[in-house]
């Protein structure tokens, strides 16, 4: 490419390097109006080297082509630093921080030909809330054993848009219709072909469900064998994404699952390991699918501890009896932190807790009582005592600073204890009473012990309960509800839930924000949901962060959810384990993992 580049004229790019506008001129006769103003925008210095990457792979510029682009463009100036500790990964195209070191994805990685060839690997997780539902499932617990059997049309498990079973994709002009090509000669573990019929029908069946505000039932449709047409109810300028990791129930299933059909029910999937032995109580066991399609795995089995003791899982890691833990807090797991036998890793994103305060009927209706709350709340305190700065304060919205469209010139809420108290006696609300539910689940009952105390210097009479399982009746007693915003009801008026880790913003804004599926706050905001179809509309850096500002401003006036971080996700493994593939929503990806040799 370099011997390329040299054979051309070149000049200088807005950050000074030299570029090759011969090549740029060839892109712009061979591409589209959306990869045209995309190489643009980075030629005139726009978009940073990081998240021109993000964005073309999202688009479906090959790799080949944006490593083209970016060798006319010449190198980046801005380099990483070293850190100490494991490493962070950061998604979503976002900056780096000074002292973290950037990898590709959330894996162990280890050099070429260091991995043995067999051994099984112990891995503590989450024990699942629900049964093994492709399309229904909700928790953590519950994501790791389905994925490690089944595939999603891309990878989007660094951030970047990858092939998986989906080998390229590419949007029409105004992005309401995406085709994608499959990959070819792969097998169900039944022996069975993967072909576009199963695409459809899982597109069908997700279309009354997860997928329900980007598709209708009929929206794919089969070109050939592998080719596959989706035609979006609005355009999306990220619908990749939504078809990948960070929306976990868009799984690709055979085309004869019905709706209620799990994984212990009929083992299958297209993915690196088989499931052989299942009890929601205890584990499962998995064997190495030796025709997977990315090749034999090291490993031959997978052994799943399941426990929602994090003292348990972290003695198990230190005592030897397991290899890997899935995902753990600062509180609880810092003996992690100091162990020179254990790999921490941490992936930086927009993973975060939410507090839900009911919009629609209760005490919270008022929006000065829901801004009392928010500005009760002592952000960096929290970051200090249960993150330890592995952390990034949030603004009470779900648009992290590590997406390349976060409008940083928001002004930051800070604790004002004698406006909130102000707020609340506005509102007739001083001295308010409220019980706020909590699952059991990493450092969230110390986050609400600390509300409870943070929260009583503003007035308000805070009782806590402890859900009785992660995601349950509290938060979301039925999910078919007819009254606006339907979905998502029958829950309590107060609480936090946690979000996980996502490559873009969509699944909040649109199922905790815009629509009802996920909205336990019952929030209704006409002029949020405008600015949610804006952004998701543009198919340019420009117009999402136009509709960005927008959203963060509304969810911050508003305050459905009081977001007080982003954390870190932390995982960890023996140093002798490598290879593992972590997305933060509690994914292992072990196809290329193994014990060192």
């Amino acid at each position: 490419m370099v011997a390329y580049v040299a054979a051309f004229g070149a000049g200088p790019t807005a950050q000074g390097e030299i570029m090759d506008y011969r090549l740029f001129d060839n892109v712009r006769r061979q591409a589209s109006p959306i990869e045209v103003d995309l190489v643009e925008s980075f030629a005139q210095g726009r978009l940073s080297r990081r998240a021109f990457v993000s964005r073309a792979s999202m688009i479906g510029l090959g790799a080949p082509l944006i490593g083209a682009i970016l060798a006319a463009c010449g190198s980046d100036k801005k380099a990483t630093t070293p850190g100490t500790g494991g490493a962070v990964t950061t998604l979503a195209g976002g900056t780096t921080p000074a002292g973290v070191t950037t990898l590709a994805g959330g894996t162990t990685a280890a050099p070429a030909g260091a991995i043995k060839q067999g051994g099984t690997l112990r891995i503590v997780a989450q024990t699942p809330a629900g049964p093994l539902d492709p399309v229904a499932m909700a928790d953590l617990g519950t994501y790791c054993p389905v994925v490690t059997c089944f595939d999603y049309l891309v990878d989007a498990l660094g951030g970047d848009v990858k092939p998986m079973l989906a080998e390229s994709w590419k949007p029409n002009a105004d992005g309401s219709v995406w085709t994608f090509v499959l990959r070819q000669g792969v097998k169900w573990h039944d022996g069975t072909p993967f072909t576009s019929a199963d695409v459809v029908a899982t597109m069908d069946r997700l279309a009354g469900s997860n997928l329900k505000a980007s598709i209708a039932a009929g929206s794919a449709k089969a070109i050939d064998d592998f080719t596959v047409e989706i035609t979006l109810l609005s355009p999306d300028g990220q619908f990749p994404q939504q078809v990948g990791a960070y929306n976990p129930q868009s799984v690709i299933t055979p085309k004869d699952f019905v709706l209620g059909t799990t994984l212990d029910g009929r083992p299958t999937g297209t993915g690196a390991f088989k499931l052989t032995k299942y009890d929601a109580a205890t584990g499962a066991t998995f064997e190495a699918n030796t025709d997977w399609w990315g090749g034999k795995p090291f490993l031959d089995k997978l052994e799943y501890s399941f426990s929602d003791d994090l003292a348990t899982q972290v003695s198990g890691l230190q005592g030897g009896a397991a290899d890997a833990i899935t995902q753990f807090s600062v509180v609880g797991g810092d003996a992690l932190l100091n162990d020179s036998n254990i790999i921490v890793e941490s992936i930086r994103g927009a993973a975060h807790r939410e507090i839900w305060m009911n919009c629609r009927e209760g005490d919270f209706t008022d929006k000065r009582v829901r801004q009392a709350v928010a500005l009760g709340i002592d952000r960096q305190a929290l970051l200090d005592t249960l993150l330890k700065g592995k952390a990034d304060i949030a603004n009470d919205h779900p648009i992290a600073p590590i997406y390349p469209f976060f409008d940083a010139s928001q002004p930051q809420r800070v604790r004002d204890v004698e406006k909130a108290k102000q707020l609340l006696s506005d509102a007739g609300k001083a001295g308010l009473a409220a019980t706020m539910y909590f699952p059991k689940l990493q450092e969230i009952p110390q986050l609400a012990q600390i509300l409870q105390s943070q929260l009583k210097d503003i007035g308000m009479n805070v009782t806590l309960s402890q859900e009785a399982v992660v995601d349950g009746e509290e938060w979301c007693k039925v999910y078919d509800s007819k009254t606006e915003p339907a979905g998502c009801d029958g829950g309590k008026d107060f609480g936090i839930v946690d979000y996980g880790l996502r490559g873009v913003p969509d699944v909040y804004l649109v199922k905790a924000y815009a629509t009802g599926e996920w909205n336990s706050a019952h929030y209704i905001s006409e002029p949020f949901r405008a600015a949610v179809k804006a952004y998701q509309s543009s198919l340019d850096l420009d117009g999402q962060k136009a509709a960005i500002k927008d959203i963060q401003k509304i969810a911050n006036e508003d305050v459905p959810y009081a977001i007080p971080y982003f954390y870190n996700i932390l995982f960890a493994t023996a140093k002798n384990v490598t290879g593992i593939v972590a997305t933060g929503l509690g994914h292992f990806y072990c196809g290329k993992a193994g014990f060192t040799a």
